[in-house]
C-alpha cells in the first residue's frame, strides 16, 4: 500500500490547458489526483477478500476459467462443460450446458440454514407506518403461489415475457423471483416512467401480461399509479401488441387507492385471485445457463428504447461474485442499497445480489429526504444497517438537505457504495467523513445497465481509495482507454479517452432483445478489426464513456462521451467543471451544460443551488463560482452564464435532467417534462435565465 501511496504522490496531471490538438475521444483533463485512503483494521479483519492472490487467479492467463470462482459460489442442477463459448463473437455464451435457477438459488437453498433470518425489511415512506419484515421461508411461501398464479391463471411458461410496473414495493422482488422460478422473462419498467414509455417497453418485449399497483407514497403523496397501466395498455395496443391481462397489487390489501377503473376481463386484483393458489408450490425449473433472465431497458430519452437481455448464469455468477467480493456481503449482515428496483442497480444489488448470498437487504418505498434530511439515518439506526448503497445524486442532495444530520444518529456503516455517476472528490469526502464516520470502507463503482455488474472498482480490504476515482478494473475485467483511431492511451499520460473492456465477462448482456445488428453496431463495431475473427480479444467492448488511467492503475471516469463540451477546440468535461464548483462551501449542485456562443462555438453555463442558510448571497457564490473554475482548471472553462436556482429539474430517481437545463439558454424546446419529479421548477429557470439575458 506504501508503495501505492508513492506512485499517487508522484502522478501529476500535466496536460497543457492550452492543447486543442487532441482528437476526439481526448477529453481535457485537470483533475488533481487525490492522497489515497487506507481501509481500517477492523474492516480487513472481517473481509470476504482479503487475499491478494486474488488478482493473480484472475490474470488474463487464466480467462475465462478464472470466472469459475464466481460460478461456484451458486447451485447448479447441471454443471456446464464449457465456461465461454465464443462461437458466435459477440453473442458471448457463459457456462454453456449448465443449467440451475435463479429463484431456487436466491430463496429455497437458503431454507435449511437461514428460514427465519429476515430477506427483505420493507420500509414505508409513511414514517407512522410500520416496516414488513420478509424471512426468508415467507418469501418462498409469496414466490411459488404467485409462480403458480403466472402459470395457471396467467397462462405464461418459460421464455414467455412479463412487464412489471411496479415502484419500490415487496410485490416487486417477489414478482421477479416468481418468473425467474418458471423460466418467465421479466423486464421492469422503472415505476416513475410514464404509462407511454410502459407501452414502448411491452410492444418491443411482446409481453401480454402487465403486473402493476394500485399506488405507492412519494415525497409524502399517495401516488395513482393504476392510471399508468391504461395508457400503457393502449399504447402497446397501438404498436401492434395486445394485452390480455393486468395484474394488480393493492398497496393497502383489501382497499383501493386508483380512481382508475378496473377493467373487466382484463383487471384483476391479486391478493383477490392468489386465494386460489395460497400454499400451492411449484418446483423451480432447470433452465439453461444462457436462457435469458430479465430484460433490462435503457432509460435514454430519445429514440427507441435498448433491451438489455441478461442470461441466467452468467449474470447471476457475476452478482454474486461482486456482491460477496466487493460489496463485502456476509449473510449477517443488514444491507440496503437505496436505488430503484426499477434500473440495473436495484436488480443486481438489492435482489438478485444479496439473496444469493443470504444476506437481509432493505427497500425503501421514498424519497429519503421525506419527511426530513433525517430520514436516511433513522432508517439506518433503526435497522442496524451496516452496509449502505446508494448514488452521488443521492449524496449530493443529503449534503445539501442536512449537512450534519449523520452526526446525530447513532449508526455504524461498516462498508458504503456509490454507484451511477461520477463522485466528485468533495462530495466523496464528505460521504467519507460525515456519513462514513470515518470507519466506513467506500467502494466507487463504474458500471451500465449493459455489463450487470461492477467493471471498475477497489477491492475494499486491498485496494487503497482515492476520492474521486473508481479504481483498477476489478478482477478478471482488463479496461483500455482507446482514442478515435483505435490507439491506446497510456495509463499517466493525463489524457483521457473513450475507455473499453478488451474482454467478456458473466454479466456482460447478451444481446439486445429483437435487435442483434444494433448491439453490435452499438458496443463492438468501433473498435472491432475483424469481423470474420472468433478470438474475443478482436473485440472490445465500447462503453461510450470518457476516462483517463492514472500511473497507479487506477481509472477516473468522466462520464458520458457525450457529456462534453468543445470550447474553442478544446473539450472539457461537464463533471469536472461540475466537481469544481461543488468545493465552493456554498454550492450544494451543480449542472454544467453547453451554450451557444459566437467566438468560441460553445461555452459552458453553470446552475448551481445554494445550502441552506446562504439564501441572499448570489452574486458572491457566483464570482466564488468563477473564480474557482479559473483556478481548477484554467480561464478556457470560464462560465458564461452562473445561474443560482432554487432547485435543479430532476426525474423521479433523482437525476438532474440537463437536457432541460441546456435547452433553456440555447432556446430550445425542452422536450417531455412530465416525468420530472418537480416540473414547476422549469418555469422558475426560464425567467430566472430570460431576467439574466
Amino acid at each position: 500500500m506504501d508503495d501505492m501511496r508513492n506512485k499517487n504522490e508522484n502522478n501529476k496531471n500535466t496536460i497543457n490547458s492550452d492543447d486543442t490538438a487532441a482528437s476526439e475521444s481526448q477529453i481535457a483533463v485537470h483533475w488533481k489526483e487525490e492522497a489515497f485512503i487506507s481501509p481500517s483494521v477492523k474492516f480487513i479483519a472481517q473481509a470476504n477478500m482479503a487475499d491478494p492472490n486474488i488478482r493473480e487467479r484472475f490474470k488474463v492467463e487464466n480467462f475465462p476459467e478464472c470466472f469459475r470462482e464466481y460460478a461456484d459460489m451458486l447451485t447448479w442442477d447441471k454443471y456446464w462443460h464449457t465456461t465461454l463459448d465464443t462461437n458466435n463473437p459477440p453473442f458471448w455464451r457463459w457456462f454453456t450446458g449448465g443449467k440451475l435457477n435463479a429463484s431456487y438459488n436466491c430463496v429455497d437453498r437458503h431454507l435449511a440454514k437461514y428460514k427465519n433470518k429476515a430477506a427483505l425489511i420493507f420500509v414505508p415512506e409513511p414514517e407512522e407506518e410500520s416496516h414488513i419484515v420478509i424471512t426468508y421461508q415467507e418469501l418462498y411461501a409469496r414466490v411459488n403461489e404467485f409462480s403458480a398464479l403466472l402459470q395457471d391463471f396467467a397462462e405464461l411458461k418459460t421464455g414467455d415475457r412479463i412487464t412489471f410496473h411496479l415502484p419500490m414495493v415487496p410485490e416487486l422482488p417477489v414478482s421477479m423471483l416468481a418468473s425467474a422460478r418458471l423460466g418467465i422473462i421479466h423486464s421492469e419498467v422503472y415505476g416513475g416512467f410514464s404509462g407511454q414509455a410502459c407501452g414502448d417497453r411491452i410492444a418491443d418485449s411482446g409481453s401480454r401480461v402487465l403486473v402493476t399497483i394500485d399506488g405507492y407514497y412519494r415525497s409524502g403523496n399517495l401516488i395513482d399509479h393504476k392510471v399508468n397501466a391504461d395508457i400503457a395498455v393502449e399504447r402497446a395496443k397501438n404498436l401492434g401488441q395486445p394485452v390480455d391481462k393486468v395484474l394488480v397489487w393493492r398497496r393497502h390489501p383489501g382497499k383501493y387507492v386508483s380512481k382508475s377503473s378496473m377493467v373487466k376481463g382484463r383487471d384483476f386484483f391479486i391478493d383477490e385471485v392468489i386465494k386460489d393458489f395460497l400454499g400451492k408450490r411449484i418446483e423451480p425449473l432447470p433452465l439453461p445457463a444462457e436462457a435469458p433472465l430479465f430484460i433490462m431497458y435503457t432509460s435514454g430519452t430519445t429514440g427507441k428504447p435498448k433491451g438489455a437481455q441478461h442470461s441466467i448464469g452468467g449474470y447471476l455468477s457475476y452478482v454474486a461474485g461482486t456482491s460477496k467480493y466487493v460489496q463485502d456481503i456476509h449473510p449477517e449482515d443488514v444491507y440496503w442499497c437505496m436505488a430503484d428496483i426499477g434500473w440495473i442497480t436495484g436488480h443486481s444489488y438489492i435482489v438478485y445480489g444479496p439473496l444469493v448470498l443470504a444476506a437481509t437487504s432493505v427497500m425503501y418505498e421514498g424519497i429519503p429526504t421525506y419527511p426530513d434530511a433525517g430520514r436516511a439515518w433513522r432508517i439506518a439506526e433503526r435497522l442496524n444497517v451496516n452496509i449502505f448503497h446508494t448514488a452521488p445524486t443521492s449524496i449530493r442532495m443529503l449534503r445539501k438537505t442536512g449537512p450534519d444530520e449523520p452526526k446525530k444518529y447513532s449508526y455504524y456503516f461498516k462498508h458504503m457504495t456509490t454507484v451511477g455517476e461520477p463522485i466528485e472528490p468533495d462530495v466523496w469526502k464528505w460521504y467519507y467523513e460525515i456519513v462514513g464516520k470515518k470507519e466506513a470502507v467506500i467502494v466507487d463503482t463504474w458500471w451500465q445497465t449493459e455489463n450487470g455488474g461492477f467493471l471498475c472498482s477497489t477491492i475494499p480490504a486491498l485496494d487503497l481509495m482515492k476520492p474521486g476515482s473508481a479504481g483498477p478494473g476489478l478482477p478478471g475485467i482488463y479496461p483500455v482507454i482507446y482514442d478515435e483511431n483505435g490507439g491506446e492511451v497510456k495509463a499517466g499520460s493525463g489524457k483521457a479517452g473513450n475507455i473499453c473492456i478488451r474482454n467478456p465477462w458473466p454479466g456482460i448482456m447478451q444481446t439486445i432483445w429483437g435487435d442483434p445488428e444494433r448491439f453490435v453496431n452499438t458496443y463492438y463495431s468501433k473498435y472491432n478489426k475483424n469481423k470474420a475473427s472468433k478470438d474475443w480479444r478482436d473485440w472490445p467492448y465500447f462503453a461510450g464513456d470518457g476516462a483517463m488511467e492514472a500511473s497507479d492503475g487506477y481509472y477516473r471516469i468522466l462520464g458520458r462521451i457525450d457529456d462534453v463540451i468543445n470550447v474553442a477546440g478544446h473539450r472539457l468535461g461537464t463533471k469536472e467543471l461540475e466537481s469544481a464548483c461543488l468545493t465552493v462551501l456554498e454550492v450544494a449542485e451543480a449542472a454544467a451544460v453547453p451554450v451557444m456562443d459566437e467566438t468560441k462555438g460553445r461555452a459552458p453555463a453553470v446552475y448551481i443551488t445554494l445550502k441552506p442558510g446562504f439564501e441572499g448571497k448570489e452574486q458572491e457564490v457566483t464570482q466564488k463560482v468563477i473564480s474557482t473554475i479559473e483556478k481548477e482548471i484554467g480561464k478556457i472553462a470560464r462560465p458564461k452564464y452562473v445561474y443560482v436556482v432554487p432547485d435543479m429539474p430532476k426525474t423521479r430517481s433523482g437525476k438532474i435532467m440537463r437536457r432541460v437545463l441546456s435547452a433553456i439558454p440555447n432556446k430550445l424546446d425542452i422536450g417531455d417534462i412530465t416525468t420530472l419529479a418537480n416540473p414547476e421548477v422549469v418555469e422558475k429557470i426560464k425567467l430566472l435565465v430570460q431576467e439574466e439575458g
